[in-house]
């Protein structure tokens, strides 16, 4: 079931609304496993209720790794190439120790296993003309990945929140098999998934299909 992803991110190019012939957000993401997706909301919530940031409290625990703006009817040939893509590439555990910061506006959890984000990142890059509007408006890949537990801090929330949790312990840690590709409609700020993808998905298919003629 489709689930609404609100991530206060605002386009920097003027959307249109029509048919298939209007612009979409697109975010493709990582997402913890129920248990710990929920962990880090109890902590969101109190973030937001301890430093009134209600932004803490809307926005859902995830870890970008391209967000970019295309035509509507470029979609389908771009969810089959990120199937293609996606399929083949191995799953792999994140691990989350503490937290970090991007002075002087937000706070997040800090992963300390990026290099597999990033090879997965890098992996997707062959097909960033599917992901290109414009020379002005091409796809942002992730390089410094991480998920965030506050953003658009003002001066006070920051101080005080970042002396909090540059001293607080979160050791977690999840795996990485699937992949979410979200849209966003036209002048809303809430994300809806436009597609999934498991990874290993087509080498477990073709490994099954081997065994049948074994």
């Amino acid at each position: 079931m489709q689930h609404p992803f609100i991530l206060d991110h605002q386009s920097k190019i003027p959307l249109t609304k029509g048919s298939k012939l209007h612009i979409n957000e697109y975010l493709l993401i990582l997402q913890p496993h129920e248990d710990l997706y929920n962990k880090i909301m109890d902590i969101k919530y109190s973030f937001a209720d301890k430093y009134d940031c209600s932004l803490a409290r809307y926005t859902k625990p995830h870890i970008t790794l391209i967000n970019f703006i295309q035509w509507e009817m470029q979609e389908t040939k771009l969810i089959n190439r990120l199937k293609n893509i996606i399929e083949n590439l191995t799953p792999f555990s994140v691990k989350i120790d503490g937290f970090g910061s991007f002075p002087t506006h937000t706070i997040y959890f800090n992963i300390q296993t990026k290099n597999d984000i990033v090879e997965m990142v890098k992996s997707l890059r062959p097909i960033q003309s599917l992901m290109t509007l414009s020379k002005k408006n091409k796809p942002h890949f992730i390089t410094e990945p991480h998920l965030t537990l506050a953003r658009k801090l003002q001066p006070w929330q920051y101080e005080k929140g970042w002396l909090e949790y540059s001293n607080t312990n979160f050791v977690a840690s999840f795996m990485v098999n699937k992949v979410v590709l979200l849209k966003r409609e036209v002048e809303t700020k809430k994300y809806f998934i436009a597609a999934s993808f498991l990874l290993e998905s087509k080498a477990s298919t073709e490994l099954t299909q081997a065994s049948l003629f074994t």
